[in-house]
């Protein structure tokens, strides 16, 4: 099968079930001219990556695409341009991103790894197999709700127009809470966690749920997150109606899993929209989720615009509006809590990379500190 520029907006080009549209023709003409193959990523192994090109899957080299910024490597999800009679077959280009899942690297260089590309939902798998743990699924929205993040975007070309990312919130295994009361509740403790993300129970061993989510992820292209144990492979087996994916049982001492998944999969749903199914994070680093941590934590930010400071710390100020709240328990002091945590994460790992935004810090903490150093000697001048 040979690719013409003419078919390029088709609808039965080959790639549209990859989620080849009308942009992607548009951004790609140039590279078309150039007698380039366009090709979606569907996994990375190696320096090497197996490619979906019209004329069927490719295993390229992308030696021609290796960059220092660690950002730019090729991923699952990207789309690129790859020479059609190489041997070895190399990836040439690397078409702008529309959005990108990003955490930070687990090395002291504070280097973000991209874990997903040109994604239009952002599936969080939680296990009710085991108790809730609110932190993590608030560190996993904060990156969801970052994914359109400017970092991310890169690739050869023009920036793509703006493009966002949906977060889902998925709390798998639900046939093992069979009180419909008590998981009412469980799903009202995500949703006030979550403010406007759908959170839906489902379970691969009874159904429920599963018609509703391929419903959702039935268009676009979509990513499965979550710790190993979460049923995210078993999940994708579901939608797909075979085992493509290996599974495993998770450890019926504590609910855990094992990882599985060793690669980030892409695969095309029969219903279908696109899937990328990953390993079981362990870590979940915040990489310039500034904006994310604001919308998970949408109520604090209200709150703290009609504190009387506009600088307003809230611990002890006077006319602190997020204080009185949690006085009141409108406002959980753990939501608080691990609110300040997450912008203390993102804004260190931001200042190593920022050399302005490190001497503003320093600049911070001196302040902070002559404070509290001036506050001790009032009161201690008081106390004589």
């Amino acid at each position: 099968m040979s690719f013409s520029i003419s078919q390029a907006s088709t609808p039965s080009h080959p790639l549209a079930p990859y989620g080849w549209d009308d942009a992607w023709a548009d951004t790609f003409a140039p590279y078309a001219e150039q007698g380039l193959l366009p090709g979606r990523v569907v996994r990375v192994d190696r320096g090497r990556c197996d490619v979906v090109t019209p004329d069927g899957v490719v295993r390229a080299d992308t030696a021609f695409v290796v960059p220092r910024d660690p950002m730019r490597i090729v991923c699952t999800g990207d789309w690129v341009a790859v020479d059609p009679d190489g041997d070895p077959q190399f990836v040439r280009t690397l078409l702008p991103r529309r959005t990108a899942f990003v955490r930070s690297t687990s090395s002291q260089r504070s280097e973000g790894q991209v874990l997903a590309t040109n994604i239009d939902h952002v599936v969080i798998c939680v296990s009710l197999a085991v108790e809730l743990d609110l932190g993590r699924l608030e560190r996993f929205l904060a990156l969801a709700m970052s994914s359109t993040a400017g970092a991310a975007l890169l690739g050869d070309g023009p920036r793509p127009v703006d493009h966002e990312a949906r977060p889902l919130v998925l709390l798998t295994k639900a046939d093992l809470v069979p009180d419909v009361t008590t998981l009412s509740h469980l799903v009202e403790d995500v949703e006030r966690i979550a403010p406007g993300v759908q959170v839906l129970p489902v379970s691969s061993a009874t159904g429920e749920g599963v018609d509703v989510f391929g419903a959702i992820v039935g268009g676009g292209t979509s990513v499965l997150l979550g710790i190993s144990g979460a049923g995210k492979s078993t999940l994708a087996n579901t939608l797909l109606g075979e085992d493509v994916m290996h599974v495993q049982q998770a450890r019926e001492v504590d609910g855990k899993g094992r990882h599985t998944t060793t690669t980030r999969n892409l695969l095309v749903l029969p219903g279908g929209g696109v899937l990328i199914d990953t390993p079981g994070l362990r870590g979940v680093g915040l990489w310039d989720a500034e904006a994310g941590v604001g919308q998970v934590f949408s109520e604090i930010e209200d709150l703290a615009r009609q504190c009387r400071f506009h600088d307003c710390a809230h611990t002890s100020e006077p006319g602190c509006a997020v204080t009185a709240a949690i006085e009141d328990g409108s406002l959980p002091e753990r939501r608080l809590d691990s609110y300040r945590k997450l912008l203390r994460e993102n804004h260190r790992i931001a200042a190593k990379t920022d050399a302005r935004l490190r001497s503003e810090t320093l600049r911070e903490w001196k302040r902070r500190g002559a404070e509290g150093r001036a506050a001790m000697e009032l009161k201690r001048g008081r106390t004589r």
